[in-house]
């Protein structure tokens, strides 16, 4: 055979023998779980069982949910895709191990009443099933593409096993409507925090005349209000489980966080801006740092807080095994909360490229300044909604914030083109070059000159035609410049709604297919 024939079967058979490489460590992963729980723990075929659970599920988390955290960065460009998923696995694993917490309780969210399951069987059962079906829904999801929400996964599966096990009186139902309602909270309140933050730089940096000069102002004092958010978000959020506080506390924290980056990012800011390019590209450089950084923080906050995801259930199934009874909380031992750590990192490592691609690039262009806009969007959102009691889900805020941000920029292009086409139906019969120096001045002008200049246009020249119906339509199309991918909208936004559902009746039907196996 060729060498050249040899080379392309190499190539053609490069993707398959990836995918068997991401397979095999997983699978090893699971392997040392299984080595482990039954040689060095004493709680049986169900506890090793369990364990390999928690295992897919942690590995699950790490591929699909993680990817909100870096994706942006990632799309921007101010991450390579190897540097984003060694600081998110660095940072993952951290937060759990470190502010995981040592206690978690062992029903998701109440949204069942543990005092209606009748034995300690039948909750380990549940338990097992819940935590099998929420995997295998993120599993799915990751496969298809579709970022999606761990919570909500496991709190379907929690949702429907217990329906199996106890009927339908067990539901909060209550609970699982405030759950629904944050299935629109959520992506509308990071969409719009993270496109009022963007067109806030368009209008004082991106659209002014001397943009270096602005951005000297503007960016120091973002990349303190981003301080000031991410300080108080991790006190809240990240570190909860191992230092409580209160939210006046916190915010405090924050704010002197924020004012200590204020000093530090201002002569920063002036130092790199000396002799800068006076243009959009070379602004959007000076937020890399800054997110990089969010990357790292927000990692951190998603470990500590997810990783009960992965062992929660894990945790509760150890505890009912080993003391016999149901408790509301559960102790997470060190062995449990290795697995969720190194399962989310291995599992972001491994499977993660293809989520953070979705996130960072695929729905919608981003440069810097958008990305920082949707990191300080998901601290921002996760704080209001906590202190406002509103149930909210990670992933559903920043890739709501993506949109959010796609969005915005829609509007703003066709808004551009139709000012475009108020000017150029003004200089009708005009000579061209007065039309070309007239549309350059406007291009470079700040907002309000802008305005100035349409409102000026509008008094000195005559009024265009008026159009007819049909052809007000037509402007229409053509100002409505599609930035946002919307197969992706609708994909995403379908694997949100079912969530829920599809992990609840998996749940249920392992449910009964475990207890067929294992009653007597």
């Amino acid at each position: 055979m060729k060498l050249e024939s040899l080379n392309n079967i190499e190539r053609a058979t490069l993707p398959a023998r990836q995918e068997l490489f991401r397979l095999g460590l997983a699978l090893l992963f699971i392997v040392a779980i299984i080595f482990f729980t039954s040689r060095e723990l004493h709680g049986g075929n169900l506890l090793v069982i369990a364990a390999m659970m928690g295992g897919y599920m942690a590995l699950n988390i790490g591929a699909n949910d993680v990817a909100n955290n870096v994706g942006p960065t990632v799309g921007s460009r101010a991450l390579t895709m190897a540097g984003a998923i060694f600081i998110a696995a660095i940072f993952e694993a951290s937060g759990s191990l470190i502010a995981g917490g040592d206690v978690v309780g062992t029903i998701k969210k109440g949204i069942i009443d543990p005092a209606l399951i009748n034995d300690t069987d039948t909750f380990v059962w549940l338990m097992m099933a819940a935590l099998l079906a929420g995997a295998i829904w993120l599993n799915f999801a990751t496969w298809v593409g579709a970022p999606v929400s761990t919570t909500h996964s496991i709190v379907g599966g929690v949702l429907g096993a217990g329906i199996a096990a106890g009927g339908l009186d067990i539901a909060n139902w209550s609970r699982m409507g405030t759950i629904a309602a944050s299935w629109v909270i959520s992506p509308v309140l990071g969409g719009i925090i993270a496109a009022a933050f963007l067109y806030f730089i368009k209008r004082t940096v991106m659209y002014r005349r001397d943009k270096v000069a602005a951005a000297r102002r503007i960016v120091p004092l973002l990349v303190a209000v981003m301080a000031w958010a991410f300080g108080t978000y991790l006190v809240l959020k990240g570190l909860k489980k191992v230092w409580k506080v209160d939210f006046a506390t916190a915010l405090t924290i924050g704010l002197a966080v924020g004012v200590v980056t204020y000093l530090l990012v201002r002569p920063a800011i002036r130092r790199a801006t000396q002799g800068m390019d006076n243009s959009k590209s070379a602004i959007n450089s000076l937020f890399t740092i800054p997110l990089i950084f969010s990357a790292a923080l927000l990692s951190f906050a998603h470990g500590a807080n997810d990783v009960a995801n992965a062992v929660g259930p894990l945790a509760a199934i150890n505890e009912a095994l080993a003391h016999g009874d149901i408790a509301r909380k559960a102790a997470i031992p060190l062995w449990v909360m290795m697995i969720g750590a190194l399962g989310i990192a291995l599992g972001l490592a491994l499977y993660g490229p293809k989520l953070i691609r979705t996130v960072g690039s695929e729905i919608t262009e981003l440069d810097k300044s958008r990305a920082f806009c949707i990191a300080l969007a998901a601290a921002i959102t996760v704080i209001i909604a906590s202190q406002l009691g509103l149930p909210v889900s990670s992933t559903h805020i920043a890739v709501g914030a993506v949109f959010g941000v796609g969005f915005l920029r829609e509007y703003l292009k066709a808004t551009y083109a139709k000012m475009i086409d108020e000017i150029e139906a003004h200089h009708q019969g005009a000579d061209r070059a007065v039309v070309e120096a007239f549309l350059e001045r406007f291009r470079n002008a700040p907002l309000r000159e802008k305005k100035a200049m349409l409102q000026q246009l509008k008094r000195s020249a005559p009024p265009p035609a008026p159009l007819s119906k049909q052809e007000r339509k037509k402007l229409k199309k053509i100002y409505r410049k599609q930035l946002v991918k919307r197969s992706a909208l609708l994909k995403i936004a379908a694997a949100w709604v079912i969530t829920v559902p599809a992990s609840g009746l998996m749940a249920a039907i392992i449910y009964f297919t475990i207890r067929g196996m294992l009653l007597p």
